[in-house]
């Protein structure tokens, strides 16, 4: 056999054994498998794990020197994106899988983005086949039908990830008038002179449209006062999510010794028990008293009914295709293309996970001010390192009645993706703000960003989403920066 055959043939020897081994371990999952058994195999299958948790299990060649710093760099930067820790425990046990965690994951697996193609000159066999594929994007579609109906929304729009709101939510009617009347009760405060609704204005978009609210005695506060409007939805209130409540969240500011300063809510009780008049109206209602509890709870109450139902964008994923014009519909598209719609989800298009505050570049050394303890987010409740500079994502709506809305830092910005090609001009609204959607007369439609962001992007991409996110998506500066 000559010399070139021989080269040909042990080529195609290992063509052919590299395919049976791609194939050994690409192998799909079993038909007859739950889904979230199926699942469970893709995941460990395609390696995600590895580079997606706390503890991986890395590989052999991770000793050696090129391959191992990739891989090691493939471990942080995954790791620091996503934990999928949770969401497998939840698989396991057969329970709701955070709506976020769901959006990631099938996202990067419709898309085909994940894994990275880089990942695949250290993992080879790691891609996945398009049975695979299927499964996945199945399993997805079922856990969200199981954990997160969308009854009110158009059947197109039935299962994704952004839902219509509610017209309204059971409450008891006499709690939500004494909630009501708490919440602008300047009594709260240890001067008499703040209530709730100081900070949280229900005319003003439910904030106060200032960087960082005043408090007793001209006080500021180290963060933006976030909108109470569908505050109802967050899966935890704060920007850290150190109240899992919306009483917990009322518990707060009335002993906060910056914002409402007093000592304690026997104070505030004592106060509110000298009206005679006020302390029979509220035994009506709770016959064991003013106290602390019953005092959150009336709040808590009143708070749930914030709701801003039926707005534009609303009426368009209940089906109504005229709610929203051309290029607005194009640009709720790109919303949905730039992985926005992964961390903005729900009702409220966000307040359902923690997100890091500069994936791939440092926000705050971009931002160009000293931090302060509260830049610290979930860490100042967990002291877990990985939690440093991760908040609460923002809801997106009714960002035109909140001026010029902004993160925990009260600081203005652009909203961009994890490779940044997109910046959000001021304002907007449809996304539950003025009845009939229209927007305010100084409302900026451009998109302001830097000019090599914009040059990322089509111009008719630009333009659709310049139209969408000025009705639509915040300016407050987004988690991740490139």
């Amino acid at each position: 056999m000559k010399k070139g055959s021989k080269i040909i043939l042990s080529v195609l020897v290992v063509i052919i054994v590299l395919c049976v081994v791609y194939r050994l371990v690409n192998k799909a999952p079993s038909a007859d498998l739950e889904s979230n058994a199926q699942m469970e195999q893709i995941v460990a299958s395609s390696g995600c794990i590895s580079c997606h948790s706390a503890d991986p299990k890395l590989p052999f060649y991770a000793n050696f020197p090129v391959a191992g710093k990739l891989v090691q760099e493939d471990v942080r930067l995954g790791y620091r994106s996503f934990d999928m820790a949770p969401m497998m425990e939840a698989m396991k046990n057969g329970e709701k899988i955070n709506e976020v965690d769901l959006a990631k994951v099938e996202k990067v697996i419709a898309d085909g983005t994940m894994p990275l193609a880089k990942y695949y000159l250290i993992h080879w066999g790691a891609s996945l086949t398009n049975k695979e594929t299927q499964m996945a994007l199945a399993w997805a579609k079922s856990q969200r039908e199981a954990f997160y109906p969308n009854p009110l929304a158009d059947q197109e729009w039935a299962n994704e990830t952004i839902r219509p709101i509610q017209d309204s939510v059971p409450v008891d009617i006499r709690k939500v008038m004494l909630g009501n009347k708490l919440y602008n009760d300047t009594r709260l405060s240890a001067d008499n002179t703040i209530s709730c609704a100081s900070c949280h204005g229900l005319n003003t978009g439910g904030v106060d449209n200032k960087a960082f609210s005043e408090g007793v005695g001209g006080q500021l506060g180290g963060v933006n006062a976030p909108t109470v409007f569908n505050a109802y939805y967050n899966f935890v209130q704060f920007w850290d999510g150190r109240a899992a409540t919306l009483a917990d969240q009322a518990a707060g500011p009335p002993v906060n010794p910056v914002e409402m300063a007093c000592k304690s809510f026997d104070e505030i009780c004592e106060k509110l028990k000298a009206d005679a008049a006020f302390n029979k109206e509220f035994t009506e209602v709770y016959p064991d008293g003013i106290n602390q509890a019953n005092i959150t709870n009336a709040i808590q109450e009143f708070e749930k009914t914030l709701l801003t139902p039926n707005s534009r964008f609303d009426k368009y994923l209940k089906g109504d295709k005229t709610a929203m014009n051309a290029d607005e519909i194009a640009g709720y598209e790109l919303f949905k293309k730039y992985d926005c719609a992964t961390c903005h989800v729900g009702e409220n298009l966000g307040g359902q996970s923690y997100e890091l505050m500069g994936i791939k570049r440092d926000y705050f050394a971009d931002r160009g001010t000293e931090l302060t303890i509260e830049d610290n987010g979930r860490y100042k409740e967990t002291k877990d390192e990985r939690d440093r500079h991760r908040f609460k994502v923002p809801g997106l709506r009714n960002v035109a009645l909140t001026l010029l809305p902004r993160c925990h830092a009260g600081n203005a910005g652009g909203c961009r993706r994890s490779d940044g090609p997109l910046r959000s001009g001021r304002g907007a609204d449809a996304a539950g703000g003025r009845p009939d959607g229209s927007l305010p007369e100084d409302a900026d439609r451009r998109i302001p960003g830097q000019a090599a962001d914009q040059r990322q992007l089509p111009r008719d991409e630009i333009r659709h989403y310049a139209s969408f996110s000025a009705r639509h998506v915040p300016t407050c500066r987004a988690f991740f920066l490139s």
